[in-house]
């Protein structure tokens, strides 16, 4: 099936590898979104000719607006503009490529007008599981994983005809750059070391989030809310080869897994075209070449960022907003020099002992919490 895409957060990495899927499988582009890289903005809108480009930022948009005059796109800025292209009718899939809490109320536009979502923002589930997912299914909208672990554990799940045969959810972790390493390692860690992950090429923040397994505490917590199981039921191991991308064990022992090499493009592809597979541009998996696969525990003590983040999946209600917006925070910091790798889960478990958790929070709730866990994150640096 030939789908209509529009992709929030197009030139990030998933947002690029997204339009390389459309193009190698015969999807329309019909918007795009960025925040500020107007030229590569301007190349992808010549390329697609979508009839929406939106550029958050309004000098940016500005720029882009003039840049493409020549063209039949139509150029908007700011929250607008992004709700515009999250809602646009002539789409029926929208893929949610922006990177923190920003993809939370455009996730939700394209749910009111009952758009597949093709979710690769992690933090909407994190933040907001609970009210997304029950708007989803009132919908009527679809929520396909990109993630390539939610992808993986979706996939495994398609020939199950009973969920409540599942016993658990089973979620693989590379260990980023620096697992094994100590704290007092650690805390000589610098930015280019951080963002040198050994398997896949990501943008700033995801790879930062992987080297303190705040990434996989993440996903944790999305895990919970995309397919409704308890902390208890879901587990993660450390898979430094990141040949198996998830897996899901059943009650009679079987555990199913799902293989292939480190390419985005093939859970971005899937989510377009589930249930259907078609050829793309995704790498095949050779057996024959893999190194031997190892499994091994997390330390969530050493990599304090994933324990805080266990402990709030516990805890749910706004603790999972406070962490987020904290480690957004924090991690935007680090990445301008101002902290140090070991400042990150300190910063961060400084603000959940701060700012008050709500349980069954509003939208207004989270997005109170995330607001207040930036503010005492950057309250601890000033």
């Amino acid at each position: 099936m030939k789908r209509t895409l529009s992709i929030l957060g197009s030139t990030g990495s998933i947002g690029q590898q997204t339009l390389k899927v459309a193009q190698a499988c015969g999807h329309k582009v019909a918007a795009i979104t960025v925040n500020r890289s107007v030229e590569l903005a301007e190349a992808q809108a010549r390329r697609f000719k979508p009839s929406l480009a939106v550029a958050v930022e309004e000098k940016a948009a500005a720029d882009l607006r003039t840049r493409l005059a020549d063209t039949g796109t139509k150029v908007l800025s700011g929250r607008g503009g992004l709700l515009e292209a999250a809602s646009l009718s002539e789409a029926d899939t929208v893929v949610t490529a922006i990177v923190g809490v920003a993809g939370l109320e455009p996730t939700l536009a394209a749910i009111e007008c009952g758009k597949r979502i093709a979710l690769a923002n992690k933090e909407t589930l994190v933040c907001a599981g609970e009210l997304v997912m029950a708007r989803a299914k009132e919908r009527g909208a679809e929520i396909v994983p990109v993630d390539s672990e939610h992808s993986a554990i979706f996939q495994c799940l398609q020939g199950c005809r009973d969920k409540g045969a599942v016993r658990r959810l089973i979620i693989t972790a590379s260990g980023g750059p620096f697992y094994g390493k100590s704290c007092e390692e650690l805390s000589l860690v610098t930015k280019a070391q951080a963002l040198k992950h050994p398997n896949w090429a990501m943008g700033a923040k995801i790879t930062i989030d992987s080297a303190t397994l705040m990434n996989k505490g993440l996903e944790f917590i999305e895990a919970m809310r995309l397919y409704a199981m308890p902390p208890e039921r879901i587990q993660i191991v450390v898979h430094r080869e990141s040949i198996v991308h998830s897996l899901v064990e059943f009650e009679d022992g079987a555990i199913l897994a799902q293989l292939g090499s480190a390419d985005m493009c093939l859970p971005i592809q899937y989510a377009l075209t589930w249930p259907e597979r078609t050829p793309g541009p995704a790498k095949p998996l050779d057996l024959l070449s893999c190194p031997p696969l190892t499994f091994q525990k997390p330390d969530p003590d050493t990599f304090r960022c994933l324990g805080l983040a266990l402990e709030c999946a516990e805890k749910g209600g706004t603790s999972t907003a406070i962490l987020n917006g904290a480690n957004e925070a924090a991690v935007g910091l680090f990445l301008e020099d101002k902290i140090g790798f070991l400042d990150i889960p300190r910063l961060v478990e400084r603000a959940l002992e701060q700012v008050p958790a709500a349980d069954r929070p509003s939208l207004d709730d989270i997005l109170e919490a995330d607001q207040a866990a930036r503010g005492a994150v950057y309250d601890s640096v000033r």
